[in-house]
């Protein structure tokens, strides 16, 4: 038998995510990058052929095709118990497993990001198409997952194409690039200063430098404080008692020094927009508490947010992104009924391919067998063809009268056998 010709294999998804589990449960069964081949392997000699291992903060699952889901389910969880290095009834309490429909419609969801904890992220899909990667590249993706994975990128696709659910900043780092580029366009030709180095600082100007930005310079009055935090962002460090031409010099300008004074006051703001002939500046006063003296927002051309205002835009972009979420979920439940009824309608190929070839056989010995006569040729292949169905269907109805309910009703879905033309004519 063929591998076409193998029974079908259910979907089948084992894991534990953020709804299910702990993050210190999934931090103790999360599979580092280098182990995931490993992983595969023992996974594969307990007899999970079909497999990927999809490993992040949120989520740890096994996705795959198996005929015997306890089986699939045993092996997974032991697997992750010895990883995790816990007791595997521990586990058991933290995770789910999910078969069939409900699998499909699992991995159509967590890669359209409608399973994330915030929904729309856009980093869903390349760790999900990086865990596909390992696992076909270690043999364990055959055509019936390829398949499935095929599918739920198809459904991400439209998902992102048909809804706006991608659209809205939805953390406050978020919020002050989308905030930047609507002042400035694009990121490219942008200079940034980061004063300071608390934490809400650092991570807009990571965000800031991942979308684009062309320069960050780091500075603080305390420079070994700078220097330590420009080699972790690979940025540029400068003497803070430049400060006043470090301002006049940035499009952007962070300031997170949180020493309960105001470090950025209205007077050396005004000096640098003037330098800079009024080109704006966008500033975030990332500092707890607050850097930025509240006169400098009065000046022209200085765009001001502090963390509230940016925190304010994320809850619009995450109140948009879940209204849209609804709609994401439509279009998922259209594409996991369109690959159900496409992957049923495979199901019937093998069995159809055989009954095409024995109607070959009989069309050939019928031909053989009439010398050329094609009539005779005919009457014997029909003769041949129904005989033993025939004798079948009339056991069958002697037998089992429920059973032969069930197949004459499929002998008239199969041949219309309820056409009144097919009377009309037999009589003609």
């Amino acid at each position: 038998m063929t591998d076409t010709e193998l029974p079908k294999g259910r979907p089948i998804v084992v894991g534990a995510n953020h709804r299910s589990s702990t993050m210190m449960m999934r931090d103790r069964i999360f599979v580092e990058e280098p182990r995931v081949p490993a992983v595969l392997q023992e996974l594969s000699e307990k007899g999970v052929a079909q497999v990927i291992l999809l490993s992040t903060c949120d989520r740890v699952e096994a996705i795959g095709i198996t005929h015997d889901p306890a089986a699939f389910q045993q092996a997974v969880l032991e697997t992750f118990a010895r990883e995790g290095e816990c007791e595997l009834a521990e586990l058991q309490e933290q995770t789910y497993t999910l078969t069939d429909e409900e699998a499909v419609e699992h991995m159509f969801r967590v890669t359209a990001s409608l399973d994330s904890l915030m929904v729309g992220e856009p980093q869903v899909l390349g760790q999900v198409k990086h865990a596909h990667r390992q696992a076909t590249e270690t043999d364990h993706v055959r055509a019936e997952l390829e398949t499935w994975m095929q599918a739920s990128y198809a459904a991400a696709k439209r998902v992102r194409t048909e809804t706006k659910i991608g659209e809205g900043p939805v953390s406050m780092a978020a919020s002050a690039v989308q905030i930047a580029r609507d002042v400035f366009g694009d990121l490219s030709r942008c200079k940034a200063l980061l004063v300071g180095t608390g934490d809400m600082g650092e991570m807009i100007a990571r965000d800031l430098v991942a979308n684009g930005l062309a320069s960050l310079t780091v500075t603080h009055p305390r420079a070994g404080r700078a220097d330590a935090l420009a080699r972790d962002l690979e940025s540029h460090v400068a003497d803070f008692d430049d400060f006043e031409n470090l301002l006049a010099d940035s499009d952007i300008v962070l300031s997170a020094v949180g020493t309960r004074r105001f470090s950025l006051d209205q007077a050396p703001v005004k000096a640098a927009l003037k330098a800079r002939r009024h080109k704006p500046m966008f500033i975030v006063d990332a500092g707890v508490p607050g850097d930025v003296e509240p006169q400098v927002d009065e000046l022209d051309d200085a765009f001001v947010y502090s963390l509230g205002d940016l925190e304010q835009v994320a809850l619009k972009g995450r109140a948009g992104r879940e209204q849209e979420a609804a709609r994401a979920s439509d279009i998922i439940k259209q594409d996991v009924k369109r690959y159900l009824h496409t992957r049923a309608e495979r199901v019937a190929v093998p069995a159809l391919t055989r009954l095409r070839a024995k109607f070959e056989r009989a069309r050939e010995q019928a031909l053989h067998d009439a010398g050329g006569d094609a009539e005779k040729a005919t009457r014997l292949l029909v003769g041949r063809m129904l005989h033993d169905p025939s004798e079948a269907m009339r056991r069958i109805a002697a037998d089992d009268e429920t059973a032969w309910a069930r197949l004459e009703f499929a002998l008239e879905r199969l041949f219309d056998l309820n056409d009144p033309t097919d009377e009309d004519e037999s009589t003609s």
